[in-house]
């Protein structure tokens, strides 16, 4: 029983570490990586909305942009 009380505590400090290097050394590349996802799911959104007017409006040019994009 106190070897497995040790062992939870062992490796509660040990991720308890591994969340200070992950947010506190790496914390500005984790920031980039959570803006540059934001970035892509934004211009993602506008494409889409892009491709659902185009879509509408004009069948046969979605069509040709679907066929160029699964070339």
């Amino acid at each position: 029983m106190l070897r497995t009380l040790f062992t939870v505590g062992l490796v509660t400090v040990a991720g308890l570490v591994a969340l200070k290097l992950v947010f506190g050394l790496l914390g500005p590349l984790v920031t980039l990586l959570f803006v540059l996802i934001g970035f892509t799911i934004r211009v993602l959104l506008i494409a889409a909305a892009l491709y659902f007017v185009i879509r509408v409006f004009s069948p046969s040019t979605a069509e040709k942009i679907k066929r160029a994009i699964r070339r």
